[in-house]
């Protein structure tokens, strides 16, 4: 995907945390007909996942083609033997992304459902607790987790179930040349879209050939800017093409606004402060989110072009797994986006040179070892991609 394939007459809702995203899903999961298709990082075994593990069984078992794809890694080894174990009997079609690293290190990081070819869910939120962390250690969050996902009634659908659809076959077992041949029909029949012209467009992430893809996107949105642009993540270790692109705006008297997730991994907090000094002389405005875990991965530029999706802004989403992401030319859907964010930019603390005077020379020493450490690995992984 060179470009992004804008299409016209789309239907959005924005849904912000689980309490809005999982009662819409298992809603519309509960009435599909004819075919789901479910794609997601962590699959969780709490409360909220088992109601939508739950819904799934019962679309399979009321004769709903069921597919569900899971990340290996995110969602953990013995966690995807049970969910196949439940999911099976009853007829859902489940496969995992990526066992034991057999094809490389990347991940599926998408977070994507399609009903009936009618209706797409896309976002970041994966099928877990709102109210539960993330990261295997149990912790019950302050208040939950804060997130975002858009459902979708459109045109753009057909490229969201295009997307699902052919990452499914590619996990089936098929002989090499057929996977192959499968997968560059779909990209030639998705050539001829790139020439449409409107408001809402799917981008993609993964290792063929939308490698770029994402980051792309972001940095020609940063390159356009005029007067401000606002990006959240809960981690943030982009690549220096992304970096220099804010400095620039910035630099431009552009306003930007860095709200970022801490208090999760303090190596990716350490590797994100690396950041802060210069960030601050240029200007950027740097708030960090501490109310509870911060997992949405948006961004809103000039109150007119706005992201969201599965890609932090971090080396292991911009180069090494798989993402997809929404991508909106739309002056109403965009400023309703900002306006959550904003109400999350004053619920954090805005990260003063003063704050970043008073860290001790251990900590910014250790901020930039912490980087370093993170751009060698990453560097790697990337074969020297990550930081160009």
């Amino acid at each position: 995907m060179s470009a992004a394939s804008y299409s016209r007459s789309n239907h959005l809702s924005l849904l912000h945390r689980g309490a809005e995203f999982f009662p819409a899903l298992i809603h519309a999961i509960d009435a599909a007909h004819t075919e789901i298709y479910l794609e997601t990082y962590i699959f969780a075994l709490d409360d909220t996942a088992n109601q939508v593990r739950d819904a799934l069984i019962r679309a399979a078992l009321r004769g709903v083609m069921v597919h569900v794809l899971v990340d290996w890694l995110g969602t953990g080894k013995s966690t995807v033997a049970l969910l196949r174990a439940e999911f099976e009997p009853s007829g859902v079609h489940f496969v995992a992304f990526n066992p034991w690293f057999q094809r490389g290190v990347a991940r599926t990081h998408r977070k994507i459902v399609v009903i009936d070819q009618r209706l797409a869910f896309l976002g970041g939120l994966n099928i877990n607790d709102d109210l539960i962390s993330d990261d295997d250690s149990g912790t019950r969050l302050p208040a939950p987790r804060w997130d975002f996902a858009v459902s979708i009634i459109g045109p753009l659908v057909d490229d969201v179930q295009a997307e699902v659809a052919a990452q499914w076959t590619r996990q089936s077992s098929q002989p090499l040349r057929r996977r192959l041949g499968r997968v560059r029909q779909w990209y030639a029949s998705r050539a001829s879209l790139q020439w449409q012209v409107a408001e809402a467009a799917l981008v993609v992430r993964d290792n063929l050939r939308n490698r770029a893809a994402i980051e792309r996107q972001l940095l020609q949105a940063l390159g356009r800017a005029h007067h401000s642009a606002v990006l959240v993540t809960p981690y943030f270790a982009p690549g220096r093409k992304l970096r220099r692109a804010m400095l620039h705006a910035a630099a431009r008297g552009v306003d930007i606004t860095l709200l970022i997730g801490v208090g999760q991994f303090v190596m990716q907090d350490a590797v994100a402060q690396s950041f802060y000094p210069r960030f601050i002389r240029a200007g950027i405005r740097l708030v960090e989110y501490r109310a509870t875990q911060l997992h949405a991965k948006a961004a809103v530029v000039d109150d007119a072009w706005a992201t969201l999706g599965s890609s932090n802004f971090d080396g292991l989403s911009l180069f090494v797994n798989h993402e997809a992401n929404i991508i909106v030319r739309d002056a109403n859907f965009s400023m309703v986006l900002r306006d959550i964010i904003a109400r999350g930019v004053a619920e954090g603390t805005i990260i003063t040179a003063e704050n970043v005077a008073h860290f001790s020379w251990i900590r910014r020493v250790g901020n930039r070892l912490a980087y370093l450490l993170y751009r060698t690995v990453l560097k790697i992984i990337t074969a020297g991609r990550y930081t160009k």
